[in-house]
């Protein structure tokens, strides 16, 4: 796996390195030792799959409020999508800022979005299908959201949404 860095501390793109023969290739795609070598928090206890069958599916943007933040390593595993991340973090220098790369099945890159960051992703493909790695279990009564065009984020997705959950379209606008 290669780690790269991106404008937001903590937010990191992973590349594969895959071993081909004649019969395929092979990858690692997680590793607990390799991330916290590179000082990020494992992401082990919960796998989670959101399967989309339409293109402009748009789910988020997500997250979990204390104590219950979670760190997610996201890879799309069919299709292709628009993830985007948001710093939440108050003490973080990119604080508010969003971060958006294409993710596709072909390249099998991953996100790696560290706690306090808000998640969402817009499908550019139909039955396209995303794998999570979360570091922390899913609680209901602190799972949060906000607006997916909050004017306070200005995330430049590819195009609107054209299916989207009621949920996700009354998330309120982030107040810090």
């Amino acid at each position: 796996m290669r780690f790269a860095p991106t404008a937001i501390p903590g937010l990191l793109q992973i590349e594969l390195e895959p071993h081909a023969d004649e019969r395929g290739i092979f990858a690692r795609t997680y590793c607990e030792a390799t991330f916290r070598a590179h000082g990020l928090e494992p992401v082990g206890i919960q796998c989670n799959i959101s399967v989309n069958a339409k293109r402009g599916t748009l789910r988020g943007l997500h997250y979990q409020a204390t104590p219950a933040e979670e760190a997610k390593l996201v890879r799309c595993v069919r299709g292709r999508l628009f993830d985007v991340a948001v710093d939440l973090r108050p003490d973080s220098p990119t604080f508010h800022h969003w971060l958006g790369l294409e993710l596709d099945a072909e390249r099998g890159a991953a996100l790696y979005i560290p706690r306090g960051c808000a998640h969402g992703f817009l499908t550019l493909a139909d039955d396209t299908a995303v794998y999570y790695h979360m570091g922390t279990e899913y609680a209901a009564d602190l799972a949060r959201g906000v607006r997916w065009n909050d004017p306070a984020f200005a995330i430049a997705w590819p195009f609107a949404p054209l299916h989207l959950s009621d949920r996700d379209a009354a998330f309120p606008d982030f107040a810090p």
